[in-house]
């Protein structure tokens, strides 16, 4: 990695991404060299990630994949770190060429990373040339979580998302803008909708991929093992069924990253340890991909899946982005799906293979102005980067009304 410039403060300097040839040389070597556990004693996923399904990962892995492409792509965006209450933020930064664009700071999860985001910068840039008018253009910002990509590393606790909130606050007036909107999903749910809470002037509205729209009853049902509300309409049981299954199967990989991220020092020695681990996130996205290194058609390509695994690797981030599990953990007052009760606008697309494809019922009740409300035909956890073409639509939709 490389800087263009030192100077630190408020002051905002040019990135580029570079990684030096004998760290992808190694991670070959690594993943040529993996000592490979027993295959599972059952033919599904009950499980874990399956043996088949790692093996194919890593033949291509040390084979055929091309991070020089992927670093190609990142370098045709411009990119930049501030320092913000201490810490270097990394963003990318793409500014219109439409006089009335709309800025728009987009924030990825875990286990996600700028790279989800790569595919609709261009179409929300630059609409003209995709399909829509000048009217739906934005400036559009990516920053990177602390921890993750290239941002910088915490080295004390506090990074959760109510800090973060405040820091995207100070990156989009820094960047000069006086009115913006926000968009995420998982972690970048949970910072746009903290900042919503702190009601920023600026901010207008969010858009989210992932809401928190779970009644506190069925909440506190779920997590106490009751038997489903026989008032649950047909969406609102398959919401149930799917939170159900994500409580109950599904969150293992929370767990130990909220309690005790310091102790998966392995996936930060092991390529395949750290694949695995980050395939292992929710049940639709990985059965996704597994079918993706099956030979299937998907949204997502062995490279795509591949490019954000080794940003992991590359950037030594898989501790230090967990972290933000833990340290979320010491302030939390409830669970990531908990209505906050905002006061803002808010946009919601409901993918169907998200952890929960939240209701009508349940989203018209948790945000009060709530402006917009979709269910799409397909789609799950990382909708930008698998379903882009749906995504940009969306946030074209969701933010027509605070254009001037």
């Amino acid at each position: 990695m490389t800087q263009a410039a030192t100077e630190v403060g408020t002051s905002i300097r040019p990135f580029t991404v570079s990684f030096p040839n004998e760290d992808l040389m190694d991670l070959r070597k690594r993943v040529k060299a993996t000592r490979w556990p027993d295959k599972e004693t059952v033919n599904d996923e009950t499980q874990g990630v399956r043996f088949a399904t790692m093996q194919k990962l890593a033949q291509y892995w040390a084979n055929e994949h091309d991070w020089s492409k992927c670093e190609a792509k990142l370098n045709s965006f411009p990119h930049y770190i501030t320092e913000i209450d201490g810490l270097d933020v990394h963003f990318i930064h793409v500014r219109s060429k439409h006089e009335n664009a709309l800025p728009v700071i987009i924030t990825h999860g875990w286990p996600g990373s700028v790279i989800e985001q790569l595919k609709v910068i261009e179409p929300l840039t630059n609409p003209t040339a995709h399909g829509g008018t000048a009217a739906d253009a934005f400036h559009v910002v990516v920053p990177s979580l602390p921890g993750y990509g290239f941002s910088g590393k915490p080295t004390a606790p506090g990074w959760h998302p109510v800090r973060i909130a405040s820091a995207w606050t100070t990156l989009m007036k820094r960047l000069g803008y006086t009115r913006f909107v926000a968009q995420g999903g998982d972690w970048g749910n949970a910072v746009s909708e903290v900042m919503a809470l702190q009601q920023p002037p600026e901010l207008l509205a969010i858009h989210t991929n992932m809401p928190a729209t779970v009644p506190a009853d069925i909440n506190k049902a779920l997590f106490s093992g009751q038997a489903p509300p026989a008032t649950l309409t047909p969406e609102e049981r398959n919401a149930w069924d799917q939170l159900d299954f994500f409580y109950k199967k599904g969150l293992g990989y929370a767990n130990e990253m909220g309690l005790r991220p310091q102790t998966l020092y392995g996936l930060v020695d092991s390529p395949v340890g750290l694949a695995a681990w980050i395939l292992d996130h929710d049940a639709q996205s990985y059965s996704l991909i597994a079918r993706v290194f099956d030979g299937q058609k998907e949204g997502l390509t062995r490279d795509d899946i591949l490019d954000n695994i080794t940003m992991y690797w590359l950037t030594n981030t898989a501790i230090s982005s967990a972290r933000l599990y833990w340290d979320t953990r010491q302030v939390a007052k409830g669970s990531f799906f908990d209505v906050r009760g905002l006061k803002i606008p808010v946009a919601v697309s409901a993918f169907p293979d998200e952890i929960y494809a939240a209701p009508r019922s349940w989203t018209e009740r948790a945000y009060p102005k709530l402006i917009h409300y979709n269910k799409l035909p397909k789609g799950g956890h990382f909708a930008a980067w698998e379903q882009p073409g749906y995504f940009v639509s969306e946030v074209r939709e969701s933010f027509k009304t605070f254009r001037t």
